[in-house]
């Protein structure tokens, strides 16, 4: 009996015995399980590490510092966004008597950078549906005023529209006249005398058919965003860019503490003053802090407390179907015309540039975007003891430097093209031994460098760097009035 009680009793401890493996079995499976949907859960939430936009966003320095010695600048500024980076630095003195480097909160005049600003107000105003982009100038002009119908050659074939005022195609000239002795840089021509002057212009070209640089047709295009928007420029500008940004200095009237930090130049008096009469075309004044914000801002980066419209930065105008363009190209050939910005390197696929340039009163200014690669860089620099050309293409090379991308080969037959130093000697040797008279007709001839149009195609080959020396006809010219280099080149 006691055999079979012990049998038995084993039997149970069997069973009990291939339970409890049999639960730990199951508990171990279910907590392998578990662990396995968890793996699964962190893997799926976990976000791919996004592939490197370009080099170290710190080479910038690099590129920035070469074209600090190149254009020999009093003081530069310089800013690059790429993705959630931001980069800037300051080189030189901010003023010939202040010998402070430039810093983030440095004060620096926009020049025709203010145009931008203007037509992404003009945006925002077409996305309130308070204006339309072929309303009438006329619509918003002051009371009993009449906005001229007719062009050197007859009667337009339309009023000028917002859109043509914001293209530089509204047939308007760069400027309307000198200003008055002692005026304050981007202060002249104020509302009532531009508005006393429109009446008895004659268009230079039917409104929508060729593109001429206008800062008078900016102005104009400042008061009709006013006018439009029931409230002063600065005002509208504040409410609708400054206060939702969070821009601290990008104003009009500088406060005391905002002129305190201004940078200056070696060859224009640093004046510090109320811009409002030139709100539209080149009167504003920023930081590079605040530069950042509008570069992220353009760039439509996540982030940002408000986007851009995207009617801001599109192209609006093919050149192809304009007559001519004037004055548009310092950057490079324009293959589109945007609201104030210009489209260039179009066939370059993501070595597509926007951009605006800038200059006047011993400051010169650059934005430019690369929309492919979301990057932006921003410049502000003024003039140092000798005179030197300008930066811009070089901070296109910079710029897709940032993006991992070459150079785009310069188009020989571009019309605003820098030439080299070899070149400059070649033309001064045509123009000497024209002099001297040891020059045919056909080397006359030749002495100028001839273009194509602008709507010419970049070159198939690269061109030798111009990198080391360059030198405009235009910069020596506009060198060579300094009263009035503040006006002609906004």
């Amino acid at each position: 009996m006691s055999r079979r009680r012990s049998a038995s009793l084993c039997l149970a401890l069997v069973a009990v015995t291939s339970s409890l493996q049999g639960c730990k079995y199951f508990r171990h499976q279910e907590e392998k399980q578990k662990k396995a949907q968890a793996a699964a859960v962190a893997k799926a939430q976990k976000k791919p590490t996004p592939e490197p936009l370009g080099p170290p966003i710190n080479i910038a320095n690099d590129y920035a510092y070469r074209i600090f010695q190149r254009t020999a600048s009093t003081g530069m500024i310089a800013v690059v966004v790429r993705g959630d980076e931001t980069w800037m630095a300051g080189y030189g003195h901010v003023s010939p008597a202040n010998h402070d480097t430039p810093q983030a909160d440095t004060l620096f005049r926009l020049c025709s950078i203010s145009k931008i600003l203007a037509t992404d107000l003009l945006s925002k105003l077409v996305a309130m549906k308070k204006v339309s982009l072929d309303d009438p100038l006329q619509k918003f002009a002051p009371q009993n005023m009449t906005v001229p119908t007719m062009t050197v050659r007859g009667p337009a074939d339309r009023p000028v529209e917002l859109v043509d005022l914001a293209t530089h195609t509204a047939g308007m000239p760069r400027e309307i006249a000198y200003p008055p002795q002692g005026a304050a840089h981007f202060t002249f021509p104020d509302y009532d005398y531009r508005w006393q002057w429109l009446p008895a212009y004659r268009f230079r070209s039917q409104p929508g058919t060729a593109a001429h640089y206008s800062n008078i047709g900016f102005d104009l295009l400042g008061d009709a965003i006013a006018s439009a928007s029931g409230m002063s420029y600065h005002q509208f500008f504040q409410q609708q860019t400054a206060q939702p940004l969070g821009l601290k200095d990008t104003t009009l009237p500088p406060t005391p503490d905002e002129c305190s930090r201004l940078m200056g130049g070696m060859h224009e008096p640093i004046e510090c003053t109320d811009t409002q009469a030139a709100a539209g075309s080149g009167g504003m004044y920023s930081t590079a802090q605040d530069m950042a914000k509008m570069l992220r801002y353009f760039l439509n980066l996540p982030g940002v407390p408000i986007h851009a419209n995207e009617l801001a930065t599109q192209t609006v105008i093919d050149p192809a179907n304009l007559r001519s363009i004037q004055g548009l190209g310092h950057a490079g050939l324009p293959d589109g015309l945007g609201l104030g910005w210009i489209e260039i390197n179009k066939d370059y696929g993501p070595s597509r540039i926007v951009q605006k340039t800038g200059g006047g009163a011993d400051f010169q200014t650059y934005i430019a975007l690369n929309p492919a690669r979301h990057t932006g860089i921003f410049f502000a620099r003024t003039d140092g003891r000798r005179p030197a050309g300008n930066m811009f293409r070089e901070a296109n090379d910079m710029l897709l430097a940032m993006v991992g991308l070459p150079p785009v080969p310069e188009d020989m037959n571009d019309p605003e093209r820098e030439l080299t130093a070899e070149e400059l000697r070649e033309a001064n040797a045509k123009l000497r031994g024209i002099r001297h008279g040891k020059a045919t007709a056909r080397t006359a001839k030749s002495a100028k460098p001839t273009h194509a149009a602008a709507a010419t195609k970049p070159a198939a080959k690269p061109a030798k760097s111009t990198t080391a020396k360059r030198t405009t006809a235009s910069t020596r010219t506009a060198k060579s009035k300094p009263h009035t280099v503040h006006h002609k080149q906004r």
